[in-house]
């Protein structure tokens, strides 16, 4: 994969602890609580550092609005959850609904034979 092709991955952990917390607005502290507490995990340079993915980021500023709403960490960690599951559970109904919007294919006969 090339350098700025690593750029559009989501996953790729392209900031530092202080870049993420200068893109997010909040302290590295915050960020830090989030690796403690489990919640975003970021990967590690070789020389120990964090590194944040955009994925992560967006995490963090969920969580973050939700702390802001008066949540405690573990009740937004868990919301959080719910809505990711909840999101996923409407992509599996659309697709299975798209799939039964399908006609039968060709040889398919409505007596099964």
């Amino acid at each position: 994969m090339a350098d700025l092709d690593k750029l559009d991955d989501q996953d790729y952990p392209a900031y530092t602890t202080g870049q993420a917390a200068n893109l997010l607005g909040v302290q590295e502290a915050f960020l830090r609580s989030l690796d403690t507490a489990d919640l975003v995990r970021p990967q590690r340079s070789d020389g120990g550092h964090r590194r944040y993915s955009r994925r992560q980021l967006t995490l963090a500023v969920r969580l973050r609005e939700l702390l802001d709403e008066g949540h405690a960490l573990a009740s937004a960690a868990r919301i959080i959850g719910l809505q990711d599951q909840l999101t996923d559970a409407e992509t599996t109904i659309n697709d299975l609904r798209a799939q039964l919007d399908q006609p039968p294919a060709p040889n398919h006969r409505p007596d099964g034979s």
